[in-house]
């Protein structure tokens, strides 16, 4: 049986998530809810970083382009924010190619968007 890597870290930021859910509920942006997470990370002690930049290099050469990631928690947890009303197979490519361009082993997308908290754990 398998590891769940970063398992008590996940649990709380899921939590933290549920809590902002709870008190909001749905229909909010995706603003509204990434500045909740941010008071609700400050006032519990995570380190995190929020809208963090991850450059991409092709053939050892950094492109022009590059990702911004929503929150880095604690450097290994990439958290991506959706309000939509229903995650899908795009999302999770995004998330995978942020994991893929900050060599971070472990995403994890929140959506707020539904009548209850929904996330999905996404691993490089």
């Amino acid at each position: 049986m398998s590891q769940i890597i970063f398992k008590n870290e996940s649990y709380f930021v899921i939590g933290l998530c549920m809590d902002i859910h709870n008190e909001l509920g749905k229909g909010f942006s995706e603003a509204v809810y990434s500045e909740a997470l941010e008071i609700e990370l400050k006032e519990n002690g995570v380190p995190y970083q929020k809208e963090v930049k991850f450059e991409i290099v092709y053939k050892e050469k950094t492109l022009k382009h590059h990702y911004y990631a929503d929150f880095l928690v604690d450097n290994k947890i990439i958290l991506e924010l959706k309000a939509v009303e229903k995650l899908n197979s795009s999302h999770v490519k995004q998330t995978l190619n942020y994991l893929a361009a900050s060599k971070i082993q472990l995403g994890i997308i929140i959506n707020f968007g539904e009548d209850s908290l929904s996330y999905k754990r996404v691993l490089l």
